[in-house]
C-alpha cells in the first residue's frame, strides 16, 4: 500500500528521488529490512504475551531423545513471522499483482490452519490438535485455489501449463499428450493435482523439519533467498533471455515477497536459535511451507524443489521410509523394525549423540549448498 502511495506522489508532485521506488530491487531490500525490524520489535512482545498466557510447548516423553528441557517454551511464535512478513509485503509489494496476492493468500490460509492447531493444543490443552483430515482439507483446498488461478487466470493464458526443465537448453514441460498426431490440452486435469500435491507436500515437509531450535526458520531463509533470485530473473526479460529462463511478466514482484520471507525467518531466529525462547509451531511451519510451494509453482521451478528444499525432502522421506518399513516388517514378521533410530532424520542424528545446534548448523550448510546448486542449473544447460 505504501508502494502505491509513493507511486501516486511521484506521478502527482514528482518529488526528486521517488523514482527509485519503482525498482524491485530497492523495494525487496526495504521489505527485507522492514520484516527484520518488525520481527525483532514484535517478537519480544509476543513472547512475553505467550508466557503470560502460559502457552507453552507440550513435549512427548516417548522419544529416544529427551526434549524435556523444552517443556513450557512458548509456542505459536509463527505469529511473529506472519505479522512481519505480511505487513512488510503489504507496505512494499505491488499487492494488486496476481502473483503477490496469491502468495499472501497462501501464507495466510495455512497460517490460519496452523494457528487453529496451536490454539487447540495450547489453549484448549488437547494434545491431538487439529484433526489431520482438517489440515489436509486446508492444504488440498489451497492447492486447488493456487492451481486454478495459475491455470485459468487470463494473465497466464500463454504459460499456465509450462514449467522449467533443468539441465536441458530450450526445454520446457507442458501438460499435453498427443492424440492422432495432434497435441491435446489436458492441462487442468493434470496441473491441478500437481499443484495440490506440491502445496500439500511442501507444507507438511516444512512442518516435519520444524523439530529443532532454528532448523525450519534457518532452512527456509536460505530457500526463500533462492526463490527471490529465481523470481527476479524470471521477471526480467533481459536476464531471462540471457540465462535461457522462462520470462514471466510480473513475477518479479515475488522477489519482494521472498526477500521479506527470508528476513522474517532471520528475525525469528533471533529468538528461536538455540536455546529457543519460542517455537514457531504449526502457525509458522504450515504457512512457510505453503508459501514455498506456492512460490515454486508461480516461478515455474517445481522440478527443482527436491534440490532447492533438499533438507525438507530428506526429512519427509525419512519419515515415509521409517513408517513404511516398520509396517512392512511388522506384517511380514510380526515385529516392526526401523531403518533410523528415530524419524525424522534430525532426531536420528540426535539419538546418535550429536548436539542439536551442531545438527542445525550442518543442515543450514547443506541447504546453502543446495540452493547455490539450484541457482547454477540456470547456467548448466
Amino acid at each position: 500500500m505504501l508502494y502505491y502511495l509513493l507511486q501516486y506522489l511521484e506521478a502527482t508532485y514528482q518529488p526528486p528521488g521517488f523514482q527509485v521506488f519503482r525498482f524491485i530491487t530497492v523495494r525487496a531490500v526495504l521489505a527485507a529490512l522492514t520484516a527484520l525490524a518488525l520481527s525483532l520489535f514484535v517478537g519480544r512482545r509476543i513472547i512475553r504475551w505467550l508466557q503470560r498466557k502460559q502457552l507453552g510447548e507440550h513435549v512427548r516423553n516417548d522419544m529416544p531423545v529427551s526434549h524435556a528441557h523444552k517443556a513450557g517454551t512458548p509456542t505459536m511464535g509463527g505469529l511473529i513471522i506472519l505479522l512481519s512478513l505480511l505487513t512488510s509485503v503489504l507496505l512494499w509489494g505491488a499487492i494488486a499483482e496476481v502473483y503477490v496476492w496469491l502468495a499472501l493468500l497462501a501464507t495466510a490460509w495455512m497460517g490460519a490452519f496452523g494457528l487453529a492447531d496451536d490454539y487447540i493444543k495450547t489453549i484448549l490443552r488437547d494434545k491431538r490438535g487439529l484433526a489431520p483430515r482438517v489440515k489436509l482439507i486446508g492444504q488440498v483446498s489451497l492447492g486447488l485455489i493456487v492451481g486454478s488461478v495459475l491455470y485459468f487466470h487470463p494473465q497466464f493464458a500463454e504459460i499456465h501449463t509450462i514449467t522449467y526443465v533443468p539441465f536441458l537448453k530450450d526445454k520446457v514441460f507442458d501438460y499435453y499428450f498427443f492424440g492422432d498426431g495432434l497435441p491435446v490440452d489436458i492441462g487442468w486435469v493434470v496441473y491441478l493435482p500437481v499443484a495440490v500435491f506440491i502445496v500439500t507436500a511442501v507444507s507438511n515437509a516444512v512442518n516435519i523439519t520444524d523439530g529443532l531450535d532454528g532448523l525450519a526458520a534457518g532452512t527456509t531463509a536460505f530457500v526463500a533467498g533462492g526463490l527471490m533470485v529465481f523470481a527476479y530473473i524470471s521477471g526480467n526479460a533481459i536476464l531471462a533471455d540471457f540465462l535461457n529462463d522462462l520470462y514471466l511478466p510480473g513475477v518479479g514482484e515475488l522477489a519482494v515477497f521472498a526477500a521479506a520471507m527470508a528476513a522474517a525467518c532471520l528475525g525469528f531466529l533471533w529468538y528461536n536459535g538455540y536455546p529457543a525462547q519460542v517455537f514457531m509451531g504449526d502457525t509458522g511451519a504450515l504457512a512457510l511451507g505453503a508459501a514455498v510451494g506456492t512460490l515454486a509453482l508461480m516461478v515455474k521451478k517445481e522440478l527443482l524443489l527436491p534440490l532447492l528444499g533438499a533438507v525438507y525432502f530428506v526429512e519427509a522421506l525419512s519419515v515415509i521410509i521409517q513408517t513404511t518399513y516398520f509396517k512392512y516388517t511388522r506384517w511380514r514378521t510380526g515385529t516392526g523394525r526401523r531403518v533410523f533410530r528415530v524419524a525424522p532424520l534430525h532426531h536420528h542424528f540426535e539419538a546418535m549423540g550429536l548436539h542439536e545446534s551442531k545438527i542445525v548448523i550442518r543442515f543450514w550448510i547443506v541447504t546453502a549448498l543446495t540452493v547455490l546448486a539450484t541457482l547454477l542449473t540456470l547456467r548448466i544447460r
